[in-house]
């Protein structure tokens, strides 16, 4: 079985790290480097850094910021944000990160990922979905959460792990910054549907939503990012208790 993992993630905008509620009402958070190293000193598990508006403003992901973070760190790296071809990924690569992940270009053009799984192993391919309730069905955004697109979540989860995804991040938008809990309904029917891993995003608030997560669904991964930020939860604190109850 695999190990559960506590994953810290920076949403970065003009190289900062930001932070926003339901993907809007962005606020400043910190410095992406300072910010790194902290969570490896606290043991987070991995990192994932998130160009968030890379895609938005049609430009590649921060590949400097990117390298100069990856030289701080020891722990696995993912990098998103405006990622479009084999190319950009490679380059992601060879500046440090451990994986990369695919948003929007992997909806426009689903053979991407399939592409990134061939050159660079499917455990360097992972697909963020970016999720919303409404109508009665959770359905696939792109453009950051801006655009709704005619994808249905479970759907689209089960097409990526077979074009050679190694896991998923999955980001329930209703629940984004709300620290009202994980969306466990839907990270429960995507992590039963695929047989990659899947992280669970959005909606952190404490610990017990870490324990709920893990115990109610099948996802490997929780992640979070302004409680981590902002010292509401702590990650060694956060281990031990997810430790003592197994």
């Amino acid at each position: 079985m695999l190990k559960k993992r506590v994953i810290a993630c920076m949403d970065i905008q003009n190289g900062e790290v930001v932070k926003g509620i339901n993907f809007i009402d962005i606020q400043r958070a910190g410095d992406p480097i300072a910010l790194a190293k902290r969570y490896v000193d606290e043991g987070a598990d991995e990192l994932v850094f998130l160009d968030i508006t890379a895609t938005v403003e049609n430009r590649k992901t921060l590949i400097g910021l990117v390298s100069e973070i990856a030289c701080q760190i020891n722990i696995p790296f993912t990098v998103g944000g405006g990622i479009s071809t084999q190319e950009q990924a490679i380059d992601l690569v060879r500046a440090g990160a451990d994986k990369v992940s695919v948003n929007s270009a992997a909806i426009k053009r689903p053979e991407l990922v399939s592409e990134i799984a061939e050159v660079l192993g499917s455990q360097c391919a992972v697909v963020a979905i970016d999720t919303k309730y409404e109508d009665d069905e959770w359905w696939v955004y792109s453009a950051g959460g801006r655009i709704k697109t005619a994808l249905k979540t479970v759907e689209w989860a089960k097409q990526v792990a077979n074009l050679g995804a190694g896991e998923i991040l999955l980001t329930s938008m209703n629940n984004d910054g709300t620290k009202a809990g994980f969306a466990l309904d839907i990270t429960a029917e995507v992590a039963s549907a695929v047989n990659i891993p899947v992280i669970a995003s959005g909606g952190a608030g404490n610990i017990e939503h870490f324990a709920d997560v893990f115990t109610k669904t099948k996802a490997t991964g929780a992640l979070a990012a302004s409680i981590f930020h902002y010292r509401e939860v702590c990650i060694p604190e956060l281990k031990q208790v997810l430790k003592n109850n197994n």
